[in-house]
């Protein structure tokens, strides 16, 4: 029997093509014949972390900020990013988008691996703030968004309190600054392959069956 092959994804929940790419990475698993054999884990990594808990303020203001561009510029890239997110059946709704520091919802994501629920969660982390307009940077939100996926609610905001994961969090993001990764999503599969963006499905279909080419050639 062949070893599983791993995807290990570096993303965050702030991201719009992490949730783009999310989409895209499964429609390309989906056509990959060996996709029982795969495991997926994700990884934090925090675009924005000076972002306050409660930013003040709309996407396009944080963008028009963040990345220095004029409010027409940042309206018309949002459109773009809404539409190629409805092409993979997303619904963004980036005028209820709440800005905030995802720190903390990376905790919960390594919590919930821990319990084997992580796809779960990240799903749902991801809905629920690009489609729902919800707070993903308090801890009463972020224990109730878990209650949602099977996980208990108490053992979430405890975890948060005690940091238990912070240092899984920061080794995260130590070993995206190590692999060189300067933007998310991005998709290492087996430990060998690199994936950077939300790309197209076959792309993804292609690395995992070049891996388990390569895989069954050693044999």
């Amino acid at each position: 029997m062949s070893a599983p092959i791993t995807v290990d994804i570096w993303s965050d929940i702030a991201c719009p093509w992490c949730y783009i790419g999310k989409r895209k990475f499964e429609a390309g698993l989906a056509e990959f014949e060996g996709r029982d054999d795969v495991e997926v884990t994700y990884h934090s990594y925090e675009l924005a972390p000076d972002t306050p808990v409660d930013y003040a303020g709309t996407s396009v203001d944080f963008l028009v900020k963040h990345k220095g561009m004029p409010a027409a510029q940042v309206e018309q890239m949002l459109g773009q990013v809404t539409g190629i997110a409805a092409e993979v059946g997303l619904d963004y709704d980036f005028d209820s988008v709440l800005q905030t520091k995802t720190l903390k919802a990376h905790q919960v994501l390594h919590y919930a691996k821990q319990q084997g629920k992580q796809l779960d969660y990240v799903e749902r982390l991801f809905k629920a703030y690009f489609e729902q307009g919800k707070h993903v940077g308090r801890d009463e939100e972020l224990a109730d968004l878990a209650a949602e996926v099977g996980l208990d609610r108490d053992a979430v905001l405890a975890a948060l309190d005690s940091g238990e994961f912070a240092d899984a969090v920061d080794a995260d993001i130590e070993q995206a600054r190590a692999y060189g990764i300067s933007g998310v999503p991005f998709f290492v599969i087996n430990g060998k392959y690199g994936v950077s963006g939300a790309q197209a499905p076959e792309a993804f279909t292609g690395v995992l069956e070049k891996v388990r080419a390569e895989e069954t050639s050693d044999v």
